[in-house]
């Protein structure tokens, strides 16, 4: 597993899923796959178990819809990052990555904690250890032995 063209395809995989992922959020945010996926584990912290009146649903549709877009452009970054810069070993390329996952994770799931979404919580830890596992195999090849 310490093979690094493996660990780069991965995130390069990655960032393709989180752009599909993101677009399909985009448009398609209250599709019955997403209501499955997502909405049906998130509006309960929200609403209960009450339907959800047409000005939440119209927010809902647009938060998730700009939200979608952020994680495409994300997942974009991602995957021209680990094509380009990662695969060349550029020492930046792993730094930033690793500072831009910490900075995701850390403000994201501290805001799900505050308002008690532990479905987002565990769903971020999840994307975590997606981002953190290539990072953690691949760090000996970006960084320089002083000798």
């Amino acid at each position: 597993m310490n093979n690094f063209n493996f660990w780069q395809k991965w995130l390069l995989f990655v960032g393709i899923y989180l752009m599909v992922f993101g677009l399909y959020l985009s448009f398609f945010a209250q599709s019955s796959i997403m209501d499955f996926l997502l909405n049906s584990n998130i509006d309960p912290y929200f609403w209960g178990k009450t339907e959800l009146p047409e000005s939440a649903m119209n927010f809902q549709g647009w938060i998730y819809g700009v939200l979608g877009a952020t994680i495409a452009g994300w997942g974009t970054m991602i995957a021209f990052w680990a094509y380009y810069p990662f695969k060349t070993r550029e020492p930046w390329a792993w730094s930033g990555l690793a500072l831009a996952t910490a900075i995701w994770f850390i403000a994201d799931t501290a805001i799900s904690a505050i308002y008690g979404v532990t479905f987002n919580m565990l769903f971020n830890t999840i994307l975590l250890f997606l981002l953190v596992t290539p990072l953690v195999f691949t760090r000996k090849y970006f960084v320089k032995l002083k000798t």
